[in-house]
């Protein structure tokens, strides 16, 4: 049985603002611990009015003080954007703060636009640079030694864990050969996932921080009490993606019942292309899309986007899905 997770998108709506957004994401890691899931992440994402993570660092540390033992990540940093030793000093803390909490994956990515990343200062050469950077954060991380001029404070001997996060053969390599966790992004970039696995368990080498391949794949799955209702809740990620393609990331939006009447078919092509594997239906339905997939992927744990617009709801829908994933607390 593949372990649960979440990936929190702290999503802002036309009905919450970002301070409910980022409590929401707080009500969903205390509930999500009741019901068993492993741990909750959110992800780095700039100048965009409906994700409220940009600084994810502190939000990992708004949710992780409002739980007990569920733990808490990032899905990741994009490492591109800052220099590994802050990054190194912002998880250690996290870490000393919560020990045995915290998760630190990594991605290359500038999860944002170009001319935002003008104005956080970086280049896109930058991400050149991102496997010595990891191992620069991995460092960090690590004990100092005796002679150590530089160290991360209170970083140093954390040893946070580190996860490489990838939509492409590029990560999976990478994980591959330093020996850490695999997370594929195939809750939007999904064509690449059975290739990237097998890749990443080829090329796999034991280290210190684990000893055999470990797979998460990242999935969007939205649960009701029927196909047709979770149909209708799934509209709201469609429309999100929908907007994407039109250069017109806003808030996110109440479900509609035709998302016909949204797209134009190049665009329901492109939004469904991201798309593909998105589990959406009843218990029974979520039961047997899990089931699928963790078959054809033998991944180990899945990491879950449920992008349900109002929040009572979201909640429904992660309850349903632990129980079809036959998770336990």
């Amino acid at each position: 049985m593949a372990a649960l997770s979440i990936l929190d998108l702290v999503r802002v709506t036309q009905e919450t603002d970002a301070r409910g957004a980022l409590y929401n994401a707080r009500d969903v890691a205390v509930h999500a611990e009741a019901w068993g899931y492993r741990r909750i992440w959110v992800a780095e994402h700039h100048n965009m009015a409906g994700i409220a993570s940009a600084a994810t660092s502190v939000v990992i540390g708004h949710i992780a003080a409002g739980t007990k033992t569920i733990r808490v990540g990032a899905g990741g940093i994009m490492l591109p954007n800052h220099a590994p030793y802050v990054i190194a000093e912002q998880f250690g803390t996290l870490a000393r703060l919560f020990p045995d909490r915290i998760d630190l994956g990594l991605g290359r990515a500038p999860g944002t636009d170009q001319l935002t990343l003008r104005a956080l200062r970086r280049t896109p050469e930058a991400a050149e640079n991102f496997p010595q950077d990891v191992l620069e954060v991995q460092a960090f991380l690590a004990e100092a030694g005796p002679n150590q001029r530089i160290q991360a404070v209170p970083a140093a001997g954390t040893d946070v864990p580190l996860w490489i996060l990838g939509s492409s053969n590029f990560g999976a390599m990478l994980a591959g050969e330093l020996g850490l966790p695999y997370a594929f992004a195939s809750h939007f970039a999904p064509e690449l996932l059975i290739q990237a696995l097998q890749i990443y368990r080829a090329r796999f080498k034991p280290s210190e921080q684990l000893d055999r391949p470990y797979t998460m794949v990242g999935v969007n799955i939205i649960a009701a009490e029927t196909d047709a209702e979770a149909r209708r809740l799934a509209t709201t990620q469609q429309m999100s993606f929908t907007n994407i393609f039109r250069g017109a990331r806003g808030l996110s939006q109440p479900p509609i019942d035709d998302i016909e009447t949204y797209w134009s078919p190049s665009e329901k092509v492109q939004a469904m292309r991201m798309l593909a594997r998105s589990i959406i239906g009843s218990p029974e339905t979520v039961r047997a899309g899990i089931d699928a997939l963790v078959a054809e992927t033998g991944a180990d744990e899945l990491m879950i986007v449920s992008d349900v617009y109002d929040h009572q709801k979201r909640l429904r829908s992660f309850e349903l899905i632990a129980q079809a994933g036959g998770i336990t607390p």
